[in-house]
């Protein structure tokens, strides 16, 4: 039996992903500020699911919480973090601006070291982290969230290279969505996903074990767009 440890797992990805690794067979440990909706998930399976009421960006609870999961399960096959906030900010408000850089980056830095060195020790793992396409250039309404997207995913990359020369076997996968039909998409945009159709690309890049993906599949069009197209001209259109 595997067992997994998603954290933001009470809406969104992460709750659709939850989803698609219990009937998977995997013990799944879910956890979020929300304990009413980690109940409410936890009631559909209540065999599969642990429960974990965490806020984030509280560090010392990160450590407590695999020092915990250590005690409680021994082993831990695949970690995901699947937190995320991010507001426009047309003003550049600090109050706009600290919870995204707390959460994305801050927070998602404890949790990736934690997991890596979790798995270092036991010896193999898979760190998955959720970051964005986003991550590939600025943007000029949402500057913190776009520059704490590209922090995450060099922040992943650099964890693929160490874990590549590591002795122990640790898989790193940076998942990078466009829009997805979830609480963080303002408006309508083009090329929406819903977030089923986005979670079960994503479990199946995890099952790949893929350094980088794109979803859905089709945002690697646009992923190449933005790394070739001239500053003079994204500013038009960000």
């Amino acid at each position: 039996m595997k067992n997994a440890l998603i954290i933001g797992a009470t809406s969104g990805i992460g709750k659709e992903l939850a989803k698609l690794l219990v009937a998977d067979n995997y013990n799944v440990v879910i956890t979020g500020r929300r304990e009413k909706l980690l109940k409410e998930i936890k009631e559909t399976n209540p065999e599969k699911y642990i429960i974990k009421v965490q806020d984030v960006t509280n560090l010392d609870s990160c450590e407590t919480l695999f020092l915990e999961l250590k005690k409680e399960l021994k082993t831990i096959d695949l970690v995901v973090y699947s937190s995320g906030v991010g507001d426009p900010n047309y003003k550049l408000e600090w109050e706009k601006e600290l919870p995204t850089l707390q959460t994305n980056i801050t927070a998602a830095t404890k949790i990736y070291g934690l997991a890596y060195n979790f798995f270092r020790r036991q010896g193999y793992g898979h760190l998955v982290g959720i970051s964005s396409i986003a991550s590939i250039r600025g943007n000029r309404h949402v500057p913190a969230y776009f520059a704490s997207k590209a922090f995450q995913a060099n922040y992943l990359e650099s964890l693929w290279m160490k874990g590549k020369r590591s002795k122990s076997k640790i898989i790193v996968t940076d998942i990078q969505p466009g829009f997805v039909d979830t609480s963080m998409a303002i408006g309508k945009t083009f090329w929406m996903s819903s977030t089923e159709k986005a979670t079960k690309q994503i479990y199946t890049a995890i099952k790949n074990k893929k350094k980088k993906v794109y979803v859905t599949k089709r945002w690697w069009l646009i992923a190449l767009l933005l790394k070739i197209v001239p500053s003079s001209l994204l500013y038009k259109f960000s």
